[in-house]
């Protein structure tokens, strides 16, 4: 034992001490969730003393940066939209929640937009930024419901899990400085050691196992089963605290082969449908949206809008939260708005 104690052996637990008191201390916020991969209530974010509020990226959460009072001001319309990449966008001045703030302010509205657009986010990662944003007293949610990244939700949870575990080869990980090295270890250097046909070898694999998945018929159906009781359950705590909500359901491009293109919801539609017509809820569906025009123009790829398509469905969600303000006799008007603004 006291060949172990040596002068060397104590300097270094030492400095890994050190190390770690202070990355909880200092970095507290890329700390948090920060191997929960999205399932983290908290991660993103980032709470100051003064009740200013920052979206981050950390938690496996790479939020647009964005940043809003954790009280929201007296007659301020506030706005949160929860979704996924094409929530997201090209950017946060080129996506559909900044052009819906733009379109409320023109129409005398002191409406303050926040985009909660995750890449990959499924419905249960969706859920957990849908609970947390309810401590900041939304005047409307929009959420924008998709079904295709249930495998990407699927995979991180296992991820997570598997890591809460105490198995012994995850005690090294348990110490946040030793995840950290392993992490720089794997994505910044050996990652980039590795040749591009190998890497692309593991990116086609995992593309590979989530089309077999998503061809696996009682593999969709429990996914779709899946959004629908989340979904359901969002609408239903909506309800119970009476926060508007506006679900948007998501369609696709299906513009392969020589058959016309057309646009596909995958069911959505009549599942919004049937949550939607209660008090408080709303429903804007894209396919309906985007049908009568020549919608191939208004499309990236097969999910994803360009900024055309982006403005356009700012537009009609403008017109439902006219709705929702008209049932609630006006309120949020003024004669001169002040925008939220981006970090």
């Amino acid at each position: 034992m006291r060949r172990l104690l040596t002068p060397a052996f104590l300097l270094t637990l030492g400095l890994l001490i050190l190390g770690e008191v202070g990355a909880r201390l200092f970095f507290a916020h890329s700390v948090s969730g920060r191997f929960e991969y999205g399932f983290s209530l908290d991660a993103g974010f980032m709470e100051h003393p003064d009740g200013r509020v920052e979206l981050v990226m950390a938690g496996g959460r790479r939020f647009l940066p964005q940043s809003f009072q954790r009280k929201r001001p007296p007659g301020v319309f506030r706005v949160f939209v929860i979704g996924d990449s094409v929530t997201r966008g090209p950017s946060l001045k080129q996506a559909y929640p900044w052009f819906l703030q733009e379109e409320l302010q023109r129409q005398g509205i002191d409406a303050e937009v926040l985009n909660l657009g995750v890449a990959g986010n499924g419905a249960r990662r969706s859920r957990l930024i849908f609970l947390k944003i309810l401590d900041y007293d939304p005047s409307l949610i929009v959420l924008h419901v998709n079904n295709s990244n249930e495998y990407e939700d699927e995979r991180e949870y296992r991820r997570a899990q598997e890591f809460k575990g105490w198995h012994p080869r995850h005690w090294p990980m348990k110490v946040f400085i030793f995840r950290r090295l392993y992490e720089a270890k794997m994505e910044k250097l050996l990652w980039r050691l590795v040749p591009q046909t190998i890497r692309q070898r593991f990116a086609v694999n995992d593309a590979d196992a989530e089309v077999a998945a998503s061809q696996n018929p009682e593999k969709w159906q429990q996914w779709q089963r899946l959004v629908a009781e989340v979904t359901s359950a969002n609408v239903a705590l909506a309800r119970e605290l009476r926060v508007p909500l506006i679900l948007l359901t998501q369609c696709r491009l299906d513009a392969q082969g020589s058959n016309p293109a057309r646009l596909t919801d995958e069911g959505l539609d009549e599942m919004a449908r049937n949550l939607a017509g209660r008090a408080g809820v709303l429903h804007l569906s894209l396919k309906e949206l985007f049908a009568p025009l020549d919608f191939k123009d208004y499309f990236q790829d097969s999910s994803h809008l360009k900024p055309a398509g982006h403005q356009l469905l700012a537009r009609a969600l403008a017109e439902k939260v006219g709705e929702i303000l008209a049932q609630s006799g006006g309120a949020h008007r003024v004669s001169s708005a002040s925008p939220g603004r981006p970090e």
